[in-house]
């Protein structure tokens, strides 16, 4: 399959064109992340970060604007690492006294998220963000954000101005609009 159709089939979800595209550019992102060997992160990290840059050229690559993807993705590749270097030369300049010791318990009850699995999480946010949008009314999509805070129907019906009857029916409605949403 040639490079236009996996990147016009990456565009619309379909994973396996992403997974070739990927598998095409690894050497690519590789050879990039080594110009960045000597820097205090790790191959693998810059390679994360490399990959990182490389979804994201999928994502937006366009052939209109006249480059090719291979120049493009080497860009978003080269950026997505050189940012990364960035923050973290930027820890560098934070006081030794606000700097918390890893072994310390304050992350005992919390997780952190991949790069990737942030980047994917963002994107189902907002895409989320984006049939909600679509599918609810201006009405109905305030009173889900003041039910999703924790207001109870009386409180949502004080805020709106409306009776907890309009606030019920808006809700079984966002119920049935949202439940064959897949996304």
């Amino acid at each position: 399959m040639d490079e236009e159709a996996l990147l016009r089939k990456a565009k619309e979800g379909n994973s396996n064109a992403t997974d070739k595209l990927i598998i095409r550019y690894r050497s690519d992102v590789e050879a990039i992340a080594m110009k960045y060997i000597a820097s205090p992160l790790e191959k693998d990290d810059l390679t994360q970060e490399g990959m990182i840059g490389l979804l994201a050229a999928i994502k937006s690559y366009s052939n209109e604007k006249g480059a090719k993807f291979k120049t493009y993705a080497s860009r978003c590749i080269d950026n997505s690492i050189k940012t990364a270097l960035k923050k973290l030369s930027r820890m560098k300049d934070i006081p030794q006294s606000n700097i918390v010791a890893l072994d310390d318990d304050i992350f005992e009850n919390q997780f952190s998220l991949s790069a990737e699995d942030e980047y994917l999480a963002k994107e189902s946010v907002q895409a989320l963000s984006d049939i909600l949008y679509e599918e609810l009314s201006r009405f109905e999509n305030e009173v889900l954000r003041l039910y999703i805070v924790g207001c109870s129907y009386n409180e949502i019906a004080d805020k709106l101005g409306k009776n907890t009857k309009a606030i019920d029916n808006a809700i079984q409605r966002i119920r049935k609009k949202l439940s064959g949403v897949a996304y």
